[in-house]
């Protein structure tokens, strides 16, 4: 009945508006649309171009559901109105050809009407959001996440190249819509002179093969803005880095866009330097040279372990299971070694851009980014473990805890949508994370608590607050923890003792309506003065964008209040109001009874009126 509506003029709107009817009966139940709020935006062209009806039916009403959130007519528990425009922006966006043109005669064939119905609900969707407002906003967007310098950019690089289409065909008219795409299609086709027009990877070749010096340290110096600028990297880049090396080592530094700190670590790491350029400059991994650039910039190859492990990293045989994996993730070219290579690069250049995918693994997802961030050298040893020996084994309490020997964790199936290490590296450490946790259920207590410095590393703290009852879920000593937190962290109450360590903290999400949604895990990196001078955490979250609105004016800011690239923030009292463990070290003097009392008063308030509304107890009212 619902698809005769839908081929019906008027259809869309009338079942739109019949979505919270429908959905309350049941129609998504028991299907992967069942939770919105996990739904991947890169995986509906695929659906709606399955050709089966039934699919392609139950993916035309979950676009409606989330139109209808979008709109404000429809309040969902699980997503809210900001998450269902942005995903409604990334959908139309990968997806701008159905708006634009007619069938194929192959679509035709194999899809019969349902082409022509999904060209109509991608009409209905562009009208509902305003397509001028898609375009801006997918570019608004794409700069905003940018700015958060993620490791994995490819569904960002498909938007781009959707955008980059839609401006170059002539039947298209986007008025004065996506005037702000310029910079973003450059940095990807076309960042130098050589590659302005976008000339194909054999043209590029012949022509930087004619070029002098002084050209092709104009050619390096474009390549190195432009990919420092938007944190993208052209597939120009790695041909022109691979001529570079039969050249001087200042234009290699040019290209890689390089400080002092940086020139001075290739300079003396020049050997490894080349031979990780040879083993992973291809156009495929060219978001590697981005990583390779930080790396050296972070100076971390003068700690003695890491340059001897690249090396053992470049000779690396790896397991069938990790080449099988990284095969299917990825393909077969470049090799799954180079991948992998990709993988590590970016991740110890990028510590801060790795994400957790579609998964429920906030956890794992946290250690690489602190090993990478504070341990990298540890984060090579797990790598060589997962690749080649497809065992991880980190001891907990003295006992050797294998990843071999117990069933999955949270991350269940075949879930590819991570970087090239977290692919081979996250099924690992879930596991034995969920085993850490098994070993400590009888101990009537949160097993964070034995955990978490178990899991991370010697220096996350054996002190440990927690603020809920773990048996009801109720809070309990707000005051007494919120205090002691304070008093840990808060330049003012803590001797102004920086944070030296990241440590990881646990908090309760709440959406833009301030509704609880779980419990996640993220990573407690400084305290500081913003520009504003508003002391503030500045945090790592995995959960891919961390960008997000808690509700009740707890706005998640990632740039322009003193961040750096990768870090989200909020004010102190805003976090600690989200806060619902914390580790800390019991043995660094603090006074928790000096913290102000109005402060902690109005943090109270905060938790009450949001995450914690239903969790209060007789005391705390």
């Amino acid at each position: 009945m619902a698809r005769r509506a839908l081929m019906m003029e008027g259809g869309f709107e009338a079942i739109e508006q019949r979505i919270p009817a429908l959905e309350k009966a049941g129609v998504f139940d028991g299907s992967d649309w069942a939770k919105p709020d996990l739904l991947l935006p890169g995986l509906v062209p695929g659906t709606l171009r399955s050709g089966e009806a039934n699919l392609v039916l139950l993916e035309c009403l979950s676009e409606l559901r989330m139109l209808a959130v979008a709109r404000g007519a429809y309040s969902h528990s699980l997503i809210s109105m900001e998450e269902a425009q942005h995903f409604l922006t990334q959908v139309l966006a990968l997806n701008l050809e159905l708006l634009f043109s007619p069938p194929s005669e192959a679509e035709r064939v194999q899809q019969g009407n349902l082409a022509l119905l999904t060209r109509s609900l991608y009409k209905y969707l562009a009208e509902g959001v305003g397509f001028e407002k898609i375009i801006d906003r997918l570019i608004d967007e794409i700069w905003r996440i940018l700015q958060q310098r993620p490791i994995q950019v490819n569904s960002i690089k498909q938007m781009i190249t959707q955008i980059a289409i839609c401006r170059a065909r002539p039947d298209v008219d986007m008025g004065t819509s996506g005037q702000g795409a310029d910079r973003l299609i450059s940095s990807l086709y076309g960042p130098t002179h050589a590659s302005r027009e976008d000339p194909g990877i054999a043209v590029y070749l012949e022509r930087i093969g004619m070029m002098d010096n002084a050209a092709l340290q104009h050619e390096a110096k474009g390549f190195a803005r432009a990919m420092h600028d938007t944190g993208l990297v052209s597939p120009y880049h790695p041909i022109l880095l691979r001529h570079l090396l039969g050249h001087s080592e200042h234009l290699l530094n040019e290209a890689l866009g390089l400080s002092n700190t940086g020139r001075d670590c290739l300079l003396c790491y020049q050997q490894l330097i080349h031979a990780l350029i040879q083993d992973v400059a291809y156009p495929e991994t060219a978001q590697a040279i981005f990583g390779l650039s930080l790396l050296l910039e972070r100076g971390i190859l003068y700690q003695p372990p890491v340059a001897p492990a690249l090396w053992r990293q470049l000779s690396l045989v790896l397991s069938p299971q990790a080449d099988a994996r990284l095969r299917l993730g990825f393909g077969d070219s470049p090799s799954p070694k180079a991948r992998l290579l990709e993988g590590v690069l970016c991740m110890l250049g990028l510590p801060l851009g790795v994400g957790q995918g579609n998964n429920p693994t906030c956890q794992s997802a946290r250690a690489l980014s602190m090993w990478a961030y504070n341990d990298p050298d540890y984060l090579l040893q797990i790598v060589v473990w997962a690749a080649r020996d497809e065992e991880v084994v980190i001891h907990f309490e003295g006992q050797p805890v294998s990843s071999r020997e117990f069933g999955e964790g949270l991350l269940s199936g075949a879930s590819l949508d991570l970087d090239p290490l977290s692919l081979l590296v996250v099924p690992h450490l879930d596991r034995i994370y969920a085993e850490m946790g098994r070993r400590c259920n009888d101990r009537g207590e949160d097993p964070y608590r034995w955990v978490n410095p178990e899991f991370h590393g010697w220096w996350a703290g054996r002190g440990f607050r927690i603020v809920v009852d773990v048996a009801t879920g109720l809070l309990q000593d707000t005051e007494e923890f919120l205090r002691y937190f304070y008093a840990s962290y808060h330049p003012y109450y803590n001797g102004n003792q920086p944070l030296i360590h990241p440590q990881p903290a646990g908090i309760a999400v709440t959406d833009s309506a301030a509704r609880f949604i779980g419990w996640h895990a993220i990573t407690l990196l400084r305290v500081s003065l913003d520009p504003q001078q508003i002391m503030r955490m500045y945090f790592y979250n995995p959960n891919n964008d961390s960008g997000q609105d808690w509700g009740n004016g707890v706005v998640v800011s990632t740039a322009g209040n003193g961040e750096r690239f990768g870090e989200a923030s909020l004010p102190f009292e805003a976090f600690a109001s989200r806060l619902y463990i914390f580790h800390y070290d019991p043995l660094e003097p603090s006074t928790p009874d000096s913290v102000d009392e109005q402060e902690i008063h109005m943090v109270m308030d905060m938790i009450h009126r949001s995450w914690g509304k239903d969790r209060l107890q007789a005391p705390e009212q």
